[in-house]
């Protein structure tokens, strides 16, 4: 990868616009409420020239598979119309786009019939980006999956996320089939882009012992790193995809993606410290504190700087670079804003400086939008939105953000 360090925000398309055909609206009833969210499809043309005015670079977005396949085997033109538009307007401001096939959300068709721990999953979401890469032109970068780890642990751990099982042999399954699709989707990405870039977004957080004196905690901090962190970075290194879990049998399978990553985006929000409690699942507790006296966020994270040049040293391991593809704070203070940014912002620099191949930052997010577990309360973004009148409002840290687009453009 060469030339210019990308600057940029990121959203996803259900968390803007929602979609009356996702599995993701039957699952919180609190969005039949909320229909179109932020009306970003009726203003998207303000929106982008908020973009512009940012003086961002780059933007990261996703296509949502359920306004476009709304039932299986019916296409719906008009939606991928939409997007083609959207990929249109960028680059006449000359913005690069990171388009994200996959952000968490599926047809409601497909969560019932095909969902990923079944054997058909591969192939149905291979159609799909076929029919996206027949009609979208103009995208150089590309993002398989966001945080794959995210959505099976939701989803078969949790069960806090679609399709809802505590089943971690199915969710294993779950996790080599979207491996296997990444295979096919670089393959067939690069067929048919020339110079294309295609990467997935791997969510690594810092961990640590709640108790460092606690041995317990000390074991469950290492074995959280090595899967939650590692893992999926290993197995584009060797082929063999391993998920040990703590006092568990370790699953392991060969997956065919050694080497297909042109570069790995990284989500990096937190450090998150464990502790062992027999009354939890997998006998694990996440806990967060403030160490450092930045104060927790809204969401009651920790806000560990810090721990950006530790996960993304790691990540250097591939060989590949590497692209900041979120990173953000959910909180209604703006000058608790400006200060995660410019201390994040400190950190990549000196991750850059000692050496680690970092090409673009992505600010999570562009504008405020429904949160999943969280909902609407969680203000992430650069714009706060207000969720009646649909109103954009810049928050002061929009002109901190494009002030140090500006001087660090040197990057």
């Amino acid at each position: 990868m060469s030339g210019k360090f990308l600057w940029g925000v990121a959203t996803s398309a259900f968390q803007l616009d929602g979609s009356p055909s996702a599995d993701w609206t039957s699952w919180d009833p609190a969005l039949g409420e909320k229909p179109g969210l932020t009306g970003h499809r009726e203003v998207y043309r303000q929106d982008l020239r908020l973009l512009k005015e940012l003086g961002v670079n780059a933007y990261r977005f996703s296509i949502e598979w359920s306004r476009i396949e709304p039932e299986e085997g019916r296409w719906d033109e008009g939606a991928l119309a939409f997007y083609g538009e959207l990929v249109e307007i960028l680059r006449s401001y000359q913005i690069e786009p990171m388009l994200t096939l996959n952000h968490f959300t599926h047809p409601l068709w497909f969560a019932e019939k095909y969902p990923w721990h079944h054997e058909g999953s591969t192939e149905k979401f291979l159609r799909f980006a076929g029919k996206v890469l027949s009609v979208i032109k103009g995208v150089r970068y590309w993002i398989t999956f966001n945080e794959p780890y995210v959505l099976v642990l939701g989803g078969y751990f949790e069960g806090c996320m679609p399709p809802g099982l505590r089943d971690p042999s199915r969710g294993f399954r779950a996790l080599t089939n979207i491996l296997v699709c990444h295979s096919g989707l670089y393959r067939m990405i690069h067929d048919r882009v020339p110079g294309a870039m295609v990467s997935l977004a791997h969510n690594m957080a810092a961990i640590a012992p709640w108790h460092p004196w606690n041995p317990l905690d000390r074991l469950l901090s290492r074995l959280g790193t090595r899967f939650y962190n590692r893992s999926l970075i290993e197995v584009f290194m060797t082929g063999i995809l391993s998920m040990k879990l703590p006092f568990s049998k370790e699953l392991k399978t060969e997956v065919p993606v050694k080497g297909k990553l042109d570069f790995l985006g990284v989500n990096y929000y937190t450090r998150t410290h464990l502790r062992f409690n027999p009354l939890k699942n997998f006998f694990v507790e996440l806990r967060h504190k403030d160490v450092h006296g930045y104060g927790l966020t809204d969401l009651g994270w920790e806000v560990h700087p810090d721990g950006l040049h530790k996960v993304l040293k790691y990540a250097s391991r591939l060989g590949v670079p590497i692209i900041i593809t979120e990173n953000g704070i959910a909180t209604k203070d703006d000058e608790k804003k400006k200060q995660f940014i410019k201390m994040h912002m400190d950190a990549l620099r000196g991750c850059i400086d000692g050496g680690i191949g970092v090409r673009g930052y992505f600010y999570w997010s562009f504008m405020d939008n429904y949160e999943w577990l969280q909902g609407f309360d969680s203000r992430f973004g650069l714009y706060r939105v207000d969720f009646d009148t649909m109103e954009r409002k810049p928050t002061s840290a929009v002109e901190f953000y494009a002030a140090l687009i500006r001087k660090s453009s040197s990057f």
